[in-house]
Parts: structure tokens; sequence; C-alpha cells
């Protein structure tokens, strides 16, 4: 799998994610060999979107 992190990733803070046979791996880049969590790519967009819309903002989810 070929691993990538975001461009505003430090190097305290980080996940990264890989494509792989129609699902989306993600993992904690501090530490390579733990658990990998693994979405459908339907999951994966679901997220992502839900990001860019606020959904996991602190102030929402403390609604």
């Amino acid at each position: 799998m070929r691993w990538r992190s975001a461009s505003r990733c430090n190097a305290e803070h980080c996940v990264e994610v890989a494509a792989t046979g129609g699902h989306i791996a993600v993992r904690d880049s501090k530490d390579p060999d733990s658990p990998v969590l693994v979405y459908t790519e339907d999951e994966w967009l679901a997220f992502i979107d839900g990001a860019k819309k606020g959904e996991f903002d602190l102030r929402s989810l403390s609604e």
C-alpha cells in the first residue's frame, strides 16, 4: 500500500491513508505498526463530506 498523509500534517498529529482494493485504510503515522482501520469507499466519502461540512467540529460534537 502507498500511505499518504495530509499536506497540513505536522510531526505529532497525523493519520495516513491508503487506497486498497476498493477500501480506504487509515493508520497512525507515529506508529506504523498500530492497528489499521479499513473503510469502504462510500464510508470514507461520507466521512470526508461530513468533515467538510463541519459535522465533527468540537462545537457540533458538544451540542
